[in-house]
């Protein structure tokens, strides 16, 4: 079935998609509506040809008037049927104009031509406003009575009479024909301007949905993109280092390398469960194919001593501290273990040489420190990827909870890791961007 906008000239489409309106009722009005330069010449026609010719008969009367009337009277038709025909939709106060003077030059010499004024009122309420509907009346309304004195005036037989006895009748009459093509103008053009209105607050609410899709489709992307850094980067840093030490120790000591080896390939195997989490999530739910890894709640501050392990597993001397009782809110315990994770990456990545990293994650008044420090040489902000994702990652994590970041040199040398998260804050009212396969999360 074809949809059809409610109202002419508003496109049936909005960004991101069809807007689809119901289909407005009457099948005349419908055609009238999408011919809209057929309407104007019937209307046009309709004024024009039974109003010139019968000024034309009138020259072969009795009586006839003189020439240079008769010619201003046609001439004055003419130019209201071309104004009819051009101006009636697009300025309908220069066609209000018009058949002002049409009025005064026709009507009093000859045959009544108040049917300008009518349609010229009738757009200027549909096409204009209302208020210039009412003062294109008011003004209409002195033109006709003026008309009709002038008339008074021009058919005296001795004096002027700009009062005779017909001229009041003849300005009311104009006045309620007036008064009645103003109303149901006003009337048509308040509905037609309602419609218009309520499509256009239509498509505005459509425009408004499909960015929203386009921002909350950034942001997954975003949360996404910092759940895949935190994973891979964290995970091929250590094999990395793993492996190369691995190689380095394999002529003098097999044994050891061999261990290596066995922590490289059991930190791939961690970060394959961590990925198949991740897709897991993303993809379908099938009751058939879930694994239990895929349902595994994320990591929390609970598996921070294992982490630990694993980086002085690769070399890294790190030393861990908590003070505090524990963090309830598994949110907040992924985002802490996220930033310790991120900060040891870091420091195995850029402190290889570092003699200590202390480790601290303190928990009171309702905040939460985490502290990643060590001692190794500061490396140059080139090295160290300012830029890169980790930072930026863990700066969006923080602010989640409404805390502060810093990183950069230590006091005497090494590099200082600091982030402090509010704990009352650990279910916003806004939606947060947890663990991408924590079966908590309502995403």
């Amino acid at each position: 079935m074809t949809e059809a906008p409610i109202s002419p000239g508003y496109p049936a489409s909005v960004v991101g998609g069809e807007l689809r309106l119901p289909k407005p009722p009457g099948v005349v009005r419908q055609f009238w509506a999408r011919h809209p330069w057929l309407t104007d010449s019937l209307i046009t026609a309709l004024y024009f040809v039974p109003t010139f010719f019968g000024s034309i008969a009138t020259l072969f009367v009795s009586d006839p008037p003189p020439a240079w009337i008769a010619v201003a009277q046609l001439v004055a038709i003419a130019v209201a049927a071309a104004a009819i025909l051009l101006f009636r939709r697009r300025r309908p106060w220069l066609l209000v104009i018009i058949a002002w003077l049409v009025c005064l030059v026709v009507y009093p010499f000859g045959s009544t031509d108040v049917l300008p004024m009518l349609l010229a009122l009738y757009a200027l309420a549909v096409y204009g406003s209302t208020r210039s509907a009412w003062i294109g009346f008011a003004g209409s309304t002195v033109v006709a009575t003026a008309s009709s004195y002038i008339a008074v005036w021009a058919h005296a037989d001795d004096t002027v009479a700009p009062f005779g006895a017909n001229a009041p009748a003849s300005a009311s009459q104009f006045t309620v024909l007036l008064l009645i093509a103003t109303l149901i103008g006003v009337t048509v053009g308040n509905r037609r301007r309602y419609l218009n209105a309520l499509i256009a607050r239509a498509h505005d609410l459509a425009r408004e949905r499909d960015q929203q899709a386009q921002l909350a489709t950034a942001l997954e992307r975003s949360r996404i993109a910092r759940e895949m850094h935190d994973i891979v980067s964290h995970s091929l840093t250590v094999m990395v280092t793993l492996a190369d030490g691995s190689a380095a120790t394999a002529g003098r000591d097999p044994e050891r390398a061999a261990e290596a080896m066995q922590l490289v390939a059991e930190t791939g195997r961690a970060a394959l469960v961590d990925m198949r989490r991740m897709l897991g999530v993303l993809a379908e739910p099938d009751e058939t194919t879930t694994c239990p890894d895929e349902l595994a709640p994320q990591p929390g501050t609970a598996a921070l001593p294992e982490l630990v392990e694993r980086f002085r597993a690769a070399g890294l001397p790190v030393q861990l501290t908590t003070v505090g009782p524990a963090i309830v809110d598994p949110n907040l315990q992924l985002t802490v273990y996220r930033i310790v994770q991120e900060g040891l990456t870091n420091a195995l990545r850029y402190a290889a040489t570092a003699h200590r990293v202390d480790v601290s994650v303190e928990h009171a008044d309702d905040t939460v420190r985490v502290d990643v420090i060590d001692d190794a040489a500061v490396a140059s902000t080139s090295e160290l990827g300012s830029g890169g994702k980790g930072l930026v990652g863990m700066r969006e994590r923080v602010a989640l909870y409404g805390g502060t970041l810093e990183a950069g040199p230590g006091s005497t040398r090494g590099w200082r890791l600091h982030a402090e998260l509010q704990a009352e804050e650990a279910a916003p009212s806004t939606p947060t961007t947890p663990a991408a396969d924590d079966p908590e999360d309502p995403a």
